[in-house]
């Protein structure tokens, strides 16, 4: 019996159960615990990354109002163009009259008609396509460049056949020139905001022309309507809705304006 007693106790499992060293259940995966927290201590934080919808965002402003520039750069010099052309030939055929030192200019042309006119052309053809993104409504209708050399092709022979015709009195060269800017509306444009714009267009101007010619300006001979021609209005019709195509043709293909969250 001593012996047997001595063997049990000298075995190593009985040796630890007196000791009070049993392991304990799951004392192997709280220490593999402790070790992984212990070893994702919090760091220095990383920057956040920058959202890519508000990147695109910026870039797509950035865009927007690069071409909104190209484009009034373009109609501006559009506009000082058709000034300077169609305001030599009413001047060489003695329909508009500027004062001896104007005429004795390079263009036959006060400084300042064609900046104005330049603006006006920018102002224009910046506002039909926003309009018709307005309304909803985005003109189709010959959207191609050859149809809008066409158009601006016929507004010079309008404003040339101004000039160049003889009637019997003013009356029925404005009847003959309401005809020819209205059909230039609906071969080229055939759009209800077209025909409103042309229209208050036509008004607008021919209210500026009438405050300029009464300060003394410059003047028009044989005025039937009050101080200008009576077919001022027309021209002015046709100016706007040609204006307007130009705008239009550039306008395609340019993404709205990005709006901001």
């Amino acid at each position: 019996m001593p012996r047997l007693h001595d063997r049990f106790w000298s075995c190593p499992c009985a040796q630890r159960a007196r000791r009070g060293g049993r392991p304990r259940p799951g004392a192997g995966l709280a220490a593999k615990g402790a070790e992984m927290v212990g070893s994702s201590a919090p760091g220095p934080a990383l920057p956040a990354a920058p959202d890519s919808r508000s990147v695109h965002g910026d870039r797509g402003a950035g865009t927007w109002h690069h071409d909104l520039v190209q484009r009034s750069l373009v109609l501006f010099l559009v506009g000082v163009g058709l000034a300077l052309v169609l305001n030599l030939l009413q001047i060489q055929r003695n329909v508009t009259l500027f004062p001896e030192e104007v005429i004795a200019t390079v263009f036959s042309s006060a400084w300042w008609v064609p900046p104005c006119c330049g603006t006006a052309a920018a102002v224009v053809g910046l506002l039909y396509p926003c309009i018709d993104s307005h309304l909803g409504e985005p003109h189709k209708f010959k959207r191609e460049w050859a149809s809008v050399m066409r158009c601006i092709a016929v507004f010079v022979g309008i404003n040339h056949a101004s000039a160049k015709l003889d009637f019997a009195n003013n009356v029925q060269l404005s009847l003959t020139l309401a005809a020819l800017s209205l059909g230039l509306w609906w071969t080229f444009d055939r759009s209800r905001s077209g025909l409103g714009l042309g229209i208050t267009i036509a008004f607008l101007a021919t209210l500026i022309t009438q405050f300029l010619v009464y300060n003394g300006v410059y003047q028009y001979t044989s005025p039937d309507f009050l101080y200008i021609r009576s077919w001022l209005p027309c021209i002015f019709f046709s100016g706007g809705v040609t204006v307007g195509n130009i705008g239009r043709q550039l306008a395609m293909g340019v993404p709205e304006k990005p709006h901001s969250d």
